[in-house]
This record gives C-alpha cells, structure tokens and sequence, in this order.
C-alpha cells in the first residue's frame, strides 16, 4: 500500500508517501471518511453516508456508528476495529471519530473531527 502523505491541512506533500505502514492506513480511512456518497465524479456510489445515514434526524433504532465502523472496516489494509468511540459536539456542529485499528501492518489510532 502507498498513499500521497497529507499535510496537517489535508493537502498533499509533494514527493511524500506512506508506504507500508499503519500510518498509510490509517490516512487511508481518513480519507475514505471524509469523502461523501456522491461527491467523487467517478464514482457516485461510493463514499461515507454521512447525510443518508449519519447526519440530519433519524429514526431512534438506527446507528450511525454502524456506518461509520462499516467504511473504516472496508479501508484496504483494516484487520478489525478494536476499540472506538465517537462523540457529537452541537455546539459546532462536528463529530469526533476516535478509534484504534489493526492493520496488515500493525495497530493505528486515528482521531478525526469532522
């Protein structure tokens, strides 16, 4: 696995990479969440379901969580989840992933508020 290493920004670092490495997957689930179903032109299906399934009203049985758990578990490298929280802030209006990963390549943790 290679990935364009990303800035504190989320920009990408010119001739930076991740290879082979818990830290490139985890910059990999980052990136996977941040993406939304139908923002990528290529291909519309694919993306975190975050105004279908996790944002907005719904009904009190659903989880978001489950959506959230099912794309870092589709992230290429992701072993299993082994420990996750995730918190909403309505204040600003963002919520917090926090999350401890196996990987081929060893444990990650990420940390994301979005």
């Amino acid at each position: 696995m290679r990935y364009r290493q990303l800035d504190a920004a989320g920009d990408y670092m010119p001739g930076a990479f991740l290879a082979n490495s818990p830290e490139a997957v985890a910059q990999a689930i980052m990136t996977r969440l941040r993406l939304w179903v139908g923002e990528w032109f290529i291909n519309t299906a694919d993306g975190t379901p975050w105004m279908q399934q996790i944002l907005g009203k719904r009904a009190p049985s659903k989880n978001p969580d489950a959506a959230i758990k099912q794309r870092i578990l589709g992230t290429p490298g992701v072993q299993e989840i082994t420990a996750y929280s995730s918190s909403f802030d309505g204040n600003t209006r963002t919520v917090t992933i926090t999350a401890t990963i196996a990987t081929i390549y060893g444990a990650a943790q990420i940390s994301e508020t979005l």
